[in-house]
């Protein structure tokens, strides 16, 4: 792992902030000149710390009213049913993040859908079909009290 100085910190935190802004406004803000700042931010990315860019859509600007947790069980833990339920899980576009977690259960889904018809579709058409399920527990998330998309440096 690559050691991230004050420079570095500041440069990502400003980043995460907003994405887009321009490489000179950076470099003045974290005290670099424009060439160095740039040649930081390459490395960043490059070493995979920074992983990416996205946009941050607004959910009900998009039709995606309702988020839902979903709780998995699986059949079976074997290394092949894992497998199968993610690739399965990673090609339904309502999903937004699939994770393996030690509990109750065997993975947490987080969707998104137009609401509880929408939900019902994914729930029969969808979710109960992937492979190895055999048990989905929903919570449906009402509001939303804190929502970060930034690490803390």
């Amino acid at each position: 792992m690559i050691e991230l100085d004050r420079f570095d910190r500041s440069i990502l935190s400003l980043l995460q902030g907003n994405a887009r802004m321009a490489n000179t406004e950076l470099a003045e803000r974290v005290g670099l000149s424009p060439s160095a700042c740039l040649r930081r931010v390459q490395r960043l990315e490059k070493t995979g710390i920074i992983a990416g860019y996205v946009a941050l859509l607004d959910p009900q600007a998009v039709g995606r009213n309702s988020t839902a947790f979903v709780e998995v069980t699986l059949q079976s833990q074997g290394e092949e049913a894992l497998a199968a339920f993610e690739q399965a899980a990673s090609a339904c576009p309502d999903v937004l993040e699939c994770h393996l977690v030690a509990g109750d259960f065997d993975y947490l889904l987080r969707v998104a859908v137009a609401g509880t018809q929408e939900y019902e579709r994914l729930h029969k058409g969808e979710l109960s079909r992937l492979p190895h399920v055999m048990r989905l527990k929903t919570v449906f998330v009402l509001r939303t009290a804190v929502k970060r998309t930034d690490y803390p440096l």
